[in-house]
C-alpha cells in the first residue's frame, strides 16, 4: 500500500493533467445523455398499461396524447386552428367534432351525448383530442408542445402528460445550475468554518466537482437518466463525498506532525484514507444500490448513478485531491485561519449524566415516530409537484372546470369485437360512477346512422387491423382512491367483453404506480437494512452492534417522516423511498465512527463510561462537520426548488442529516452504556473486556 501511495504522490502532476483531460470526454458524454421527464416510463414493461402504450404506438402510430381546449372561438376559427395543429410536426391526428364526422354526416344526426363531449356546458369552449406520433417525453413531442402553445395563444389550453413533462423540463433546466451553485456556496461556507485554510474549500470543490462531471459524463453509457436523478446527483454526490475530502485533509495534517516532507506526509495520509474511506463509502453505496431492487426502475436509474458517484468521489479523493493539495501547499499555508470547533465537554457531560433520561425519552419517542412514519400522506399525481402558474396546470384546471374532466384513458379491444358488443361496452362504461363519457367510432352508429354509412377514414381514426381504440374520461382526479376503484371497475367490464382488452393512460398507469411502489418501499427498506447490517457486522465483528446502530438511524428516519405527518405535509411518493435508503446509508457512518472509537477504548482497558465518553468527545466535531456538510448541500435546494418532487426530497435529506446527528450524539452513547455487557459478549474482539 505504501509503495502505491508513494507512486500516486510522485505522479501528482500527470494525475492532474489526466484529470483535466478527462473532463473533455465527460463533458461530451454529459451533453449527449438524454434526460427523461416521464416518471411513468419507469413502470415495468410487462404490465398491461405499458404494453397498451406500445400497441398505441405500433398499431395506431399514436404515442402521446392530450386534450386541447379552445375558448371563445367561433366555428370558422376552430376549423382554422385544427388545420394549424395538424400541420405541426409529430402531431399524428387531431380529433374534433367536425373531422370526426368527416363532413359527411349532418351534425344534427349525431347523438346528443357525442356532441356534448366536444362542447363545454357554457357553449364557450370547444374540445379536441390531439395524438402525437412520438412518445410522452421524447424531444420531438416536447418541441411539438412548444409549437402548439405558440399557435394557441391565450384562448387555448393543452392538457396532457407531455405538457406536464415539457413544463417540468423547462423548470428543471432553468433551476439546475442554481441548485448546484447554492449547494457549492453553502458547502463552501461550512468548509471555511470547519477547516483551517481559505484555500482548502476551493480545492475540495475542484476535486469533488471533477468527480461529479465524470459521473455525469459516464451516464452516457446508460443512454438516458431521469430528470430527478439528474437534478439530485450533483447535490447528493457533493453532500455525501465531502466527508472523504475532509478525512484526507485531517489525515494529512496529522501526518505532517510526524513527517517534515509534505510528500511523505501525503503518502501516509492517502494510505490511511483509502482504508477508512473505502469502509465508510460501502454503507453509502449499499444504500444507493438497494434502490436497484425496485421494480419501478426509477430506483435502478437513481441507484446506479448515485452509487457510481460515490465510487468516483472516493477515487478522486485519493488521487486528484492529494495532487491539488501538494501543488497548492504554499497557498494553503498562506491562507490559514482558526477552524471552528465545538466544545465537547458540555455535550459529553450531559449525555453521560442523563443517559437514563435520554433512554426513557427515546422509548417514548418511538410510538409517535412509528405512527407518523406509517401515516404520512403521499401524492402520486405528477402535476402536483409543479407550480399552479404553469401552462399544463392551467390547462388541467380549465378541463376540470369547463368539461368536468380530470383524466382521459384509452381502451383497447379486439378489432373483431362486433359493433353491437362495442356499443354495449361503451354504454356499460358510460354508466360507471364518475365516468363523464365513453367514446368510439361505434358511438356514431345508431338508427339514424347505420354502420355501413360510416366512411372508412372515420373508422380508421380509432381503429387498426387488430385493435379498436375507445376514449374514456373521468371526473375523478388521477391517483385518488376514487379513480383507482373506477379503473378496476372499467378493467373488469372491458375483460368481460374482451379478455385481451386493456385500459391505457395516466389514471391506469398511476394506479399501477401506487401498487408497485408500495411493494417497492418495503423491499428496498428490507434490502438496505440487511445490506448495511451485514456490512457493519463485517466491519465491527459484532452481532449486537449492527442491531443497535441500525435502530439508532432508523429512529432518526422515522422521526424525520413523522415530522412531515404531524406538520400536515404531503410528500411526493418517491420521497419516502429515497429518504429511507439515502439517510440510512449516508448517516450510519456517524454511528460507525463513534462506535469504532468506543470499541477501541474498551479493548484498550477503559470501563464502559470512560470508553463512551472518549468516543463521544472525539467524534462530536467530525459528526457535526459531516452532518452540516450534508445539510448545506441539500437545504438550499429544498427551499429554492419550485419542483416539489426535488425540493421535498432535499428538504427531508437536510432535516434527516441533522436528526441523525442529534440522535447519534445523544441516543447512541446511551445505547452503548446500557447494552455494554451484551456488546462485550457478542463482539469478537471485546469478549475479554472488563464488564
Amino acid at each position: 500500500m505504501q509503495k502505491f501511495t508513494e507512486k500516486l504522490v510522485k505522479l501528482r502532476i500527470p494525475i492532474l493533467i489526466i484529470a483535466v483531460l478527462l473532463l473533455i470526454p465527460s463533458g461530451i458524454g454529459f451533453v449527449r445523455t438524454k434526460i427523461n421527464y416521464d416518471i411513468l416510463y419507469y413502470l415495468p414493461k410487462d404490465i398491461e398499461t405499458m404494453q397498451g402504450q406500445d400497441i398505441l404506438m405500433d398499431e395506431f402510430g399514436k404515442g402521446a396524447y392530450g386534450m386541447f381546449v379552445c375558448n371563445g372561438m367561433g366555428s370558422a376559427d376552430v376549423i382554422r386552428m385544427t388545420e394549424k395543429l395538424e400541420a405541426v410536426d409529430h402531431v399524428a391526428e387531431v380529433i374534433c367534432f367536425d373531422n370526426l364526422t368527416g363532413g359527411s354526416i349532418p351534425h344534427e344526426l349525431l347523438p346528443r351525448e357525442v356532441r356534448n363531449i366536444f362542447y363545454s356546458e357554457s357553449g364557450n369552449g370547444t374540445l379536441m383530442f390531439l395524438f402525437f406520433d412520438t412518445t410522452t417525453s421524447q424531444d420531438e413531442t416536447m418541441d411539438a408542445i412548444m409549437e402548439i402553445r405558440k399557435i394557441a395563444g391565450q384562448q387555448c389550453f393543452l392538457s396532457s402528460m407531455s405538457a406536464i413533462a415539457t413544463d417540468t423540463k423547462n423548470l428543471v433546466e432553468s433551476e439546475m445550475m442554481v441548485y448546484t451553485l447554492i449547494a457549492v456556496v453553502l458547502c463552501s461556507i461550512v468548509l471555511l468554518l470547519t477547516t483551517d485554510s481559505f484555500m482548502v474549500p476551493v480545492l475540495f470543490m475542484l476535486s469533488i466537482g471533477m468527480a461529479i462531471v465524470y459521473n455525469l459524463g459516464s451516464n452516457f453509457i446508460q443512454g438516458e437518466i431521469s430528470y430527478i436523478t439528474m437534478a439530485l446527483v450533483a447535490i447528493l454526490q457533493l453532500g455525501v463525498t465531502m466527508d472523504y475530502s475532509i478525512f484526507l485533509y485531517h489525515s494529512y495534517k496529522e501526518a505532517q506532525e510526524e513527517y517534515a516532507d509534505p510528500k511523505d506526509a501525503m503518502s501516509h495520509a492517502i494510505a490511511t484514507t483509502i482504508v477508512s474511506v473505502t469502509g465508510s463509502s460501502l454503507t453509502t453505496i449499499a444504500g444507493f444500490l438497494s434502490m436497484c431492487f425496485m421494480t419501478f426502475t426509477l430506483g435502478l436509474d437513481m441507484g446506479i448513478v448515485m452509487a457510481k458517484g460515490v465510487v468516483l468521489g472516493v477515487v478522486c479523493c485519493v488521487t486528484v485531491l492529494p495532487a491539488l493539495i501538494l501543488v497548492f501547499d504554499k497557498s494553503i499555508r498562506k491562507t490559514q485561519h482558526k477552524a471552528l470547533q465545538l466544545g465537547t465537554k458540555g455535550i459529553t457531560r450531559f449525555v453521560s449524566g442523563f443517559y437514563i433520561l435520554i433512554a426513557v425519552v427515546m422509548l417514548i419517542l418511538w410510538a409517535p415516530a412509528i405512527y407518523g412514519n406509517n401515516h404520512v400522506q403521499v401524492y402520486y399525481k405528477l402535476d402536483e409537484s409543479l407550480p399552479e402558474s404553469l401552462p399544463s396546470r392551467q390547462a388541467n384546471m380549465v378541463l376540470e372546470s369547463e368539461y368536468d374532466m380530470n383524466s382521459v384513458s384509452m381502451v383497447l379491444v379486439s378489432a373483431d369485437l362486433s359493433a353491437k358488443d362495442t356499443k354495449a361496452l361503451l354504454k356499460e362504461m358510460q354508466n360507471v360512477e364518475g365516468v363523464s363519457f365513453a367514446l368510439g367510432t361505434d358511438s356514431l352508429i345508431g338508427p339514424m346512422i347505420p354502420e355501413n354509412f360510416l366512411p372508412d377514414d372515420i373508422k380508421n381514426k380509432l381503429s387498426s387491423d387488430n385493435w379498436k381504440m375507445l376514449i374514456v374520461s373521468s371526473v375523478y382526479q388521477v391517483a385518488t382512491d376514487e379513480v383507482n376503484e373506477q379503473c378496476e371497475t372499467l378493467e373488469r367490464i372491458i375483460k368481460s367483453y374482451d379478455s385481451n382488452g386493456m385500459l391505457v393512460g395516466e389514471a391506469a398507469a398511476t394506479k399501477d404506480l401506487v401498487r408497485i411502489t408500495n411493494r417497492d418501499f418495503n423491499v428496498v427498506s428490507i434490502v438496505s437494512i440487511a445490506a448495511i447490517f451485514f456490512l457493519i457486522l463485517f466491519v465491527l465483528k459484532s452481532i449486537s452492534l449492527p442491531v443497535i446502530l441500525v435502530i439508532v438511524i432508523e429512529l432518526a428516519i422515522y422521526v424525520n417522516m413523522a415530522i412531515a405527518y404531524f406538520t400536515g405535509t404531503t410528500l411526493p411518493f418517491i420521497a419516502s423511498i429515497c429518504v429511507g435508503t439515502i439517510q440510512l446509508g449516508a448517516t450510519v457512518d456517524y454511528a460507525i465512527l463513534m462506535t469504532t472509537r468506543y470499541k477501541k477504548e474498551r479493548i484498550g482497558g477503559c470501563n464502559r463510561k470512560e470508553a463512551v465518553t472518549i468516543a463521544l468527545s472525539t467524534s462530536v466535531n467530525a459528526i457535526f462537520t459531516s452532518a452540516l456538510g450534508f445539510f448545506a448541500a441539500t437545504v438550499g435546494v429544498g427551499f429554492y426548488s419550485d419542483v416539489d418532487l426535488i425540493g421535498a426530497i432535499c428538504m427531508l435529506l437536510a432535516r434527516g442529516a441533522i436528526l441523525s446527528m442529534v440522535i447519534v450524539i445523544c441516543v447512541l452513547p446511551t445505547m452503548l452504556l446500557l447494552f455494554d455487557p451484551l456488546i462485550c459478549k457478542t463482539t469478537l474482539d471485546m469478549r475479554k473486556s472488563k464488564l
